[in-house]
């Protein structure tokens, strides 16, 4: 049945690129929106994104890769949306809203949408009318650049309309891809862009020479943070010691391929905030959450001091050598 479905990924980057990847192993075709004109040139004519993960080449007649949004959406049965949530806004923002409405929409943004402090699914829902049954995400734990090289990785797929959650598992799964099926929509979507937070307070502490040893309390108070907010947001039984939560915290927090804890070792090593994000030329999702999930953090009333000191250090200015010792004394 899957097989049967039109797929379409919205996005140019890493993630966006690892999706179509997979995807063609299971799909006939593949449609595939993309900004940069110069890079579906380049995609058409040397089958690879000149960009990112340019060791993945594709099968050009699998995919149709185009710059025209309404023209890789209509055909489309299930949509994956790649793209950063700080350009969600500006990507849809003359769409026309109703080619969404009964599309089976998926997220693999791991970001929130800063003009509304929205996780992807209230934006997809508010903005398309798009039930929430149709709506899911995809996330960790998995970095792109590991499924590029076709390393064994595990994605999670959530949505509360069941049937849909394991047809999109079905077509993420291949040799080198597990998947894990969940009805924990928002648990897990807050949970995925909490812990791009985490990752850049991992950062920032490794910048400034703490080792291993702190950094493993630091990031056991992170998931009693993520649980204590996602159980207030959410209220549903939850074990975020799985996969979906925790493993995705800590592949995030740890891994070479992080680009929010690089991202914010830059800070850690006395970077600007411009100047790193110059210096990365891509997106660290967790600078925009950041602020975001301060105010849904105050809103909810739960207490999180690991992201009150990297908002302090990000948009207050104030000393990262300063900030995080005052955060070792509220730590356990």
């Amino acid at each position: 049945m899957s097989a049967q479905k039109k797929i379409a990924v919205i996005g140019g980057g890493s993630w966006a690129t690892a999706l179509v990847k997979i995807l063609c192993n299971n799909v006939p075709s593949v449609g595939w929106y993309m900004r940069n004109e110069q890079a579906v040139e380049h995609i058409h004519k040397f089958k690879h994104n000149p960009n990112y993960l340019q060791s993945v080449e594709f099968q050009l007649d699998k995919i149709e890769v185009s710059t025209d949004l309404v023209k890789i959406v209509e055909p489309a049965d299930i949509i994956i949306i790649a793209t950063p949530s700080a350009f969600l806004v500006d990507l849809f923002e003359d769409f026309p809203k109703e080619l969404l409405q009964d599309k089976i929409v998926f997220s693999a943004v791991k970001g929130i949408i800063p003009e509304f402090n929205a996780i992807p699914a209230r934006f997809i829902h508010k903005t398309f009318g798009t039930p929430y049954d149709n709506i899911g995400i995809i996330c960790g734990p998995c970095h792109a650049e590991e499924v590029a090289l076709e390393r064994l990785s595990y994605l999670t797929i959530a949505c509360q309309d069941e049937d849909i959650c394991e047809e999109v598992a079905e077509l993420v799964r291949c040799r080198y891809i597990q998947a894990t099926v969940s009805d924990d929509l928002f648990g897990t979507e807050i949970s995925a862009v909490l812990k791009n937070v985490y990752a850049i307070a991992s950062g920032i502490c490794a910048g400034l020479g703490y080792g291993d040893n702190f950094q493993s309390v630091l990031i056991s108070n992170a998931i009693q943070e993520i649980e204590n907010l996602i159980d207030e947001m959410s209220p549903i039984h939850r074990d975020v010691k799985s996969s979906a939560y925790l493993g995705d915290l800590l592949v995030t927090a740890y891994s070479k391929f992080s680009r929010n804890r690089s991202f914010g070792f830059m800070i850690g090593k006395g970077y600007s905030v411009k100047t790193a994000q110059m210096e990365m030329d891509m997106v660290a999702e967790g600078y925009y959450a950041t602020k975001s999930v301060m105010e849904i953090k105050k809103k909810f009333q739960v207490d999180m001091p690991i992201v009150e000191a990297v908002h302090n250090i990000l948009y207050e200015r104030i000393s990262p050598v300063i900030e995080m010792r005052i955060l070792t004394d509220k730590l356990s």
